[in-house]
Formats: C-alpha cells, sequence, structure tokens
C-alpha cells in the first residue's frame, strides 16, 4: 500500500474565463494532443449560447460562461453504481461520488452526447446539446438520471461499501 498519497494535479486556468473548470474540459474535449482546435471549439460554443440561453424573470440573459458552469454542475452525478465481487456473486453498489469525479464524470458525458449528435460542427454539437442540458433535456442529463436511478434501484446493496 502507498504511504503518501499523491498530490491532486490542477491545470493552469484557461486564458480567457481563468477558470480551472473550462480547463479540464478542455482537456477533455481535445482529440489528439490538439489543444488548440479543443479551445476554438469550446469558445464557438460558447459564443453560439450567448443570447440563446433561457431568458431570467426579469427580462436578462445570463453570460455564457455562468451558462457552461451550470451546464456543468446539472450534468454531475451524485452517485454512481460500482460492480463488487462479493462471494461469487456481482452486485452493482451504489457509491457517493465527489465534486470532482462528478464534474470529470459529467463532463465527459457532455462531450460523448454531443460527437454524438447530428450536426455540422463539433461546436455547434456541443451548444445544442448545452442548451439542451439548460432546458432539462438532452442526452448527457438522461445518462445522469438513469445513473441516478440505477443507484436508488441497488440501494439494498450499499452495505457492500468498503
Amino acid at each position: 500500500m502507498r504511504r503518501t498519497k499523491p498530490q491532486k494535479r490542477v491545470p493552469a486556468p484557461d486564458a480567457i474565463y481563468n477558470d480551472t473548470a473550462v480547463a479540464k474540459f478542455i482537456n477533455r474535449l481535445m482529440v489528439k494532443g490538439k489543444k488548440s482546435v479543443a479551445q476554438l471549439l469550446l469558445m464557438e460554443a460558447l459564443e453560439q449560447l450567448d443570447g440563446k440561453t433561457p431568458e431570467a424573470p426579469d427580462g436578462s440573459r445570463e453570460k455564457p460562461i455562468d451558462a457552461f458552469r451550470r451546464v456543468l454542475k446539472r450534468v454531475a452525478p451524485k452517485v454512481k453504481v460500482k460492480a463488487r465481487r462479493v462471494g461469487g456473486a456481482t452486485y452493482q453498489v451504489p457509491m457517493e461520488v465527489s465534486e470532482q469525479d462528478g464534474e470529470a464524470l459529467g463532463s465527459r458525458w457532455l462531450i460523448a452526447a454531443a460527437r454524438k449528435r447530428a450536426g455540422r460542427s463539433m461546436a455547434d454539437k456541443l451548444a445544442n446539446e448545452m442548451l439542451d442540458i439548460l432546458k432539462g433535456q438532452g442526452a448527457a442529463l438522461k445518462k445522469r438520471e438513469e445513473t441516478h436511478r440505477m443507484a436508488e434501484a441497488n440501494r439494498a446493496f450499499a452495505h457492500f461499501r468498503f
């Protein structure tokens, strides 16, 4: 067993919004090491969100970066199920998810759902998926709900956590 836990590495905040959550999302969106392409995709998607976000009761619209943060918070799961073998049987054991792990899972689901969407560019697909999540629909949100349902259904096996 390890004597010390390795330190968590936090990426440097992105240059435009000075936010580590955005930097992490860009790193997850990146394909084949093309970080500048991933940055452009996210910035273009956030630009498309501008003006399309749902209106507040006072008639104002939120900034795209705030909408993005709300999307990440909304997609992040609170619980997940993990397969455990106990006495020859495999049980789906519900476990709580830390805030960092929830954000990571949620952003991966968001990216996967955007990639599966029909559309021309990844920026369009990402923006549309984020808009759907803000409206309470979207494939990534369905994935989160499905995960929560699985955890609820297997609550009887929660005592196998260790």
